[in-house]
C-alpha cells in the first residue's frame, strides 16, 4: 500500500504574510519569498498540490539595488537602433515582481504564483481584513 501523504483540500488554508522591504537586498528578499509562495516551507508540501501562501511587501521603494549597474532590455531583437532600452530603477514594484517571477520554477504554477505577491510603496496596504502576520526575515 502506498503510504505517501498527499494533502487534501482542507489543507489549502492560505496564510497572509507582511514583509517590510526597508534596507533589504533584492536577491535575498526574492529568494526568501519563493518558498512562501510555492509552499515549500510547509511540512505538508507536495509538488502536485498548491499549498502556497500570500505575501505582501511594503516599503518597496527602500529595497537595496545595485545602482552602479546599468540594466538593459531588448524589446525587439533584430531591430537596430530602437530595440535596446535602458531600464531605470524608478519602478521598484516592477523590479521586485520581475526578480521573483524569474526565480519561480517553470511550468503551470509560475503565472499563478506571482499573483499571490502584492507589492506596495509605503507602509499602508488594503489587506488588513485578511489578518496578515508580520514576517521578519534576514
Amino acid at each position: 500500500m502506498n503510504k505517501t501523504f498527499i494533502p487534501a483540500t482542507k489543507y489549502n488554508e492560505r496564510k497572509w504574510y507582511v514583509i517590510d522591504c526597508k534596507d533589504k537586498q533584492l536577491g535575498r528578499l526574492a529568494s526568501t519569498i519563493i518558498p512562501l509562495l510555492t509552499g515549500k516551507s510547509k511540512s505538508i508540501y507536495h509538488p502536485s498540490v498548491d499549498v502556497g501562501d500570500y505575501v505582501i511587501l511594503i516599503n518597496s521603494e527602500y529595497v537595496k539595488l545595485d545602482r552602479d549597474i546599468e540594466r538593459f532590455h531588448v524589446y525587439e531583437p533584430g531591430r537596430p537602433g530602437s530595440s535596446l532600452k535602458r531600464l531605470v530603477n524608478i519602478i521598484p514594484k516592477r523590479i521586485i515582481e520581475n526578480s521573483v517571477f524569474n526565480m519561480l520554477p517553470n511550468g503551470f504554477p509560475k503565472k499563478h504564483l506571482v499573483k499571490r505577491l502584492k507589492v506596495y510603496q509605503g507602509d499602508q496596504h488594503p489587506h488588513e481584513a485578511q489578518d496578515p502576520k508580520p514576517l521578519d526575515i534576514l
